[in-house]
């Protein structure tokens, strides 16, 4: 059995047991034995792919080990630039051959990983759900019938089946979080600026950020600490502060914020509420404080993501082509974007006081709060429900993610457990930003007490969770 959590797969090839040839070919014949699964929008060549396995298995122990992602295989979002690659972001008729490879993307490469292909997406990453995209749905791995949560619904699924060992996705308000929720792996939301958002197609460009889908929140956040990098050309971009960043050691008291208990929303899923508060036991388990916090002003937040001014960003990114070709678009995502035309400038400039307002309010109720958890979502829907109802339901996925990036905090999805109908559902850590590296060994020791099998597979969790990585 090819395991492809990072330090399985690294182990392997130590030892002699794979080479970056086998594990290619066994990755292509999984990709040929899926099928149309909704997965990819364009493939790495077989043989490219191996040409590429055959130059890293050609070099020698020393050349190796300068190279900490030898081997792996990875997927990336296709709203994501990788050289000489078509760049779809969704949409045929927007596609465009990329001249540039995005640096995160870039730097992985650079460290020896193995690029597999371009994942499928909510059209120009706007979804939460992972129905919006001409190039069919990919299938939820515990459920055929379920959304597989989105925008970087292909990138979870490649992970969560066993095809790579970690993908590139895109988080604007939760495109990097949900559908690790409803895929069993860990979504990692890095603090904004930190990975590179040019050579990209932009949801928002103030709020996205690259985003990293892994096995395991050790693995997610070794990728973060690889591919970080400060890129010239991004206005946005931001390195950590040069202070010693604080870093989670199992069993050390921390307190947590939870939304109080009258603003918990499952939407009638019992079983997800349940399953939450089990989190919470574990958390308090862990050497947890809960602190329950109005969670008012988080709502109030997440309601500019699509229904605010802030949609003019959306379609500055795909002007003029929305108005040239609007019939180009999915229909919910073309309703969406042109949305913008109701808000002036004034509206946003209100927006923003009002955020700016929202933001002070919400640093003082999480102040001395060292992590805030919520469910990843509050619940899950069938992929009919949602074709039948989209707005609607895309926004009851975002009650507990929207406001992550407005108010520059940084999260962790990992797994919690399943639902009856098999559907896998997580809780997020939320943390300020550069807390990356604490939130992912919290979350990943709350991992290893939670589930004990990696995404879909049946490769059981590894053992001991959490590896000695360096802060970023």
């Amino acid at each position: 059995m090819l395991r492809l959590d990072i330090n399985s797969l690294r182990q392997a090839y130590i030892s002699g047991d794979v080479t970056p040839l086998q594990v290619v070919e066994e990755i292509y014949d999984r990709i040929e034995a899926h099928g149309e699964d909704g997965v990819w929008i364009s493939v790495v060549p077989r043989e490219s792919a191996l040409q590429r396995a055959r130059d890293l298995a050609a070099l020698d122990e020393p050349a190796r080990k300068k190279l900490p992602l030898f081997g792996l295989p990875f997927s990336v979002k296709d709203c994501i630039d990788v050289a000489d690659m078509p760049t779809t972001a969704g949409c045929p008729e927007f596609a465009y051959t990329a001249k540039k490879t995005n640096l995160a993307v870039a730097r992985a490469l650079d460290a020896g990983a193995i690029l597999v292909g371009k994942a499928n997406l909510d059209q120009f990453a706007t979804g939460l759900v992972g129905v919006r995209t001409p190039y069919g749905v990919a299938e939820n791995p515990f459920n055929s019938d379920l959304i597989p949560g989105g925008s970087s619904s292909g990138a979870a699924v490649s992970v969560a089946v066993g095809l790579v060992s970690f993908a590139f996705g895109t988080d604007t308000g939760g495109s990097g979080r949900i559908p690790a929720g409803f895929n069993n792996i860990v979504g990692l939301k890095p603090t904004l600026g930190l990975l590179s958002r040019t050579d990209m197609v932009n949801a928002c460009r103030t709020l996205d950020t690259v985003s990293i889908f892994a096995l395991t929140a050790p693995d997610a956040l070794e990728i973060l600490n690889i591919c970080t990098a400060m890129d010239p050309d991004d206005p946005y971009g931001r390195t950590p502060p040069d202070a010693r960043l604080p870093t989670y050691r199992d069993h050390a008291p921390f307190t947590f914020a939870v939304p109080q208990k009258d603003q918990w929303e499952f939407f009638g899923n019992e079983e997800a509420a349940a399953l939450y508060k089990e989190a919470i036991c574990e958390l308090t388990r862990m050497g947890g404080k809960e602190i329950a916090i109005d969670y008012g002003p988080f709502v109030e937040v997440n309601d500019f993501m699509f229904n605010g001014p802030w949609l003019a960003e959306r379609l500055v990114s795909v002007s003029p082509f929305i108005h040239e070709k609007p019939d180009a678009l999915h229909p919910v995502s073309r309703e969406i974007i042109l949305g913008a035309g109701k808000y002036s400038a004034g509206d946003l400039v209100k927006g923003l006081y009002r955020l700016k307002e929202l933001h002070n309010h919400i640093s003082g109720l999480l102040d001395g709060v060292d992590v805030m958890v919520v469910p990843t979502a509050g619940t899950i829907y069938r992929v009919r429900e949602v074709e039948a109802d989209p707005i609607t339901l895309n926004a009851n996925m975002g009650y507990y993610t929207n406001f992550v990036n407005f108010l520059d905090l940084a999260a962790i999805a990992v797994p919690n457990g399943f639902l009856s109908n098999g559907s896998a559902m997580g809780i997020t850590l939320i943390g300020p930003a550069f807390s990356d590296s604490y939130l992912a060994g919290l979350g990943g020791a709350f991992h290893g007490r939670r589930v004990d099998r990696l995404g879909a597979t049946d490769s059981p969790i590894p053992e001991p969770m959490e590896r000695e990585l360096a802060a970023h």
